[in-house]
């Protein structure tokens, strides 16, 4: 039986992918693993670069872009592994990363998810783990939370050198039991792209699985590389999927609240933003990217929050066989 299969889903990150994959085939020795790589709809020869360097690995090929769960769920459907590693192709392992998660899985057998420690390529720590949304961790100031309640709310300037039990873990590398999937289902598709695997934390917890840190296991995340090909879209991607996450996970009460003060929210980010804007004559370019991002979630809102808005393809295109699998 194969150990494990690292499921890659890759966007127009061509350099990115190939570096990812080789950081894998150089890094995991003595583990008898797989690699499978989605791709949704890339139009930068992405896959064409994996067949040639890499012809033993599989690929998913998509026509367009399906979102990273339903992707992931592609992957998953043909895996008979007894660990899926879901990796980001904006990262890179460090000797050893798997191994010790994987002997981390071995040895805690009620463990379901365990997510590595993220780095800069500088070497500092990157956030790795989180807590749930909630009406305080997305109304109010996320550093204030931290400083006051630094048990609750996790920071990653807190130094963390044994593994944890954690709410949810950030999706860049994380290695999950398949027994567990089976148990629970695979990735909610309802989110295309921010947030399945907070949701996948979730309902691991609510099932009897545990979600751990293992900051043993170190790995670079450069982080946000398909984001800034789609700033804005990528921001209006993340609020729909918070409102997912409230609408499946909170109370009524708690969604409609969220909903009408996250709005406040945004409206006030919008003026303050603008504001100082008008202070520096738009002359700065970190100031006018706030600004343009919170208008145009504003206005994504004023329109009543359309799905064509967004990463999502803005038709649904139906090919005869959609993917092919090679």
């Amino acid at each position: 039986m194969i150990d494990m299969r690292f499921i890659i889903v890759n966007w127009n990150t061509r350099q990115l992918l190939i570096d990812c994959i080789d950081s894998i085939y150089k890094t995991v020795k003595y583990i008898n693993y797989q690699i499978c790589v989605v791709d949704n709809g890339s139009r930068d020869d992405s896959i064409a670069a994996v067949r040639e360097q890499f012809p033993q690995v599989i690929v998913i090929e998509n026509q367009e872009n399906k979102g990273f769960a339903a992707a992931v769920n592609q992957a998953l459907g043909k895996n008979a592994a007894i660990y899926s590693v879901l990796i980001n192709t904006d990262t890179l392992l460090h000797k050893n990363a798997i191994r010790v998660m994987y002997s981390f899985m071995e040895q805690h057998k009620d463990a379901g998810i365990a997510g590595a420690q993220l780095e800069k390529p500088d070497g500092t720590r990157q956030h790795s783990y989180d807590n749930y949304p909630t009406l305080a961790t997305e109304l109010l100031n996320k550093s204030l939370l931290q400083w006051f309640f630094p048990y609750k709310y996790p920071s990653k300037k807190q130094s963390i050198v044994q593994p944890m039990e954690v709410e949810s873990v950030i999706g860049a590398c994380m290695m999950i039991r398949n027994e567990a999937i089976k148990n629970v289902g695979k990735l909610d598709e309802d989110y295309f792209f921010f947030l399945e695997e907070t949701d996948w934390c979730y309902r691991m917890q609510k099932a009897g699985w545990k979600v751990y840190h293992v900051p043993e296991a170190r790995v670079i995340h450069l982080g946000g590389q398909s984001k800034k090909m789609a700033p804005w879209q990528s921001q209006i991607e993340y609020c729909r999927s918070l409102y997912i996450f409230f609408k499946k996970n909170r109370t009524i009460v708690s969604y409609r609240v969220f909903r009408t003060f996250y709005l406040v929210k945004i409206l006030i980010n919008c003026i303050a933003n603008f504001i100082s804007n008008v202070f520096v004559l738009f002359q700065n370019r970190d100031l006018r990217y706030r600004l343009s991002t919170y208008a145009m979630l504003l206005g994504w809102h004023l329109l009543l929050c359309p799905d064509w808005m967004g990463l999502k393809p803005k038709r649904k295109r139906i090919y005869e066989g959609d993917a092919s699998y090679h």
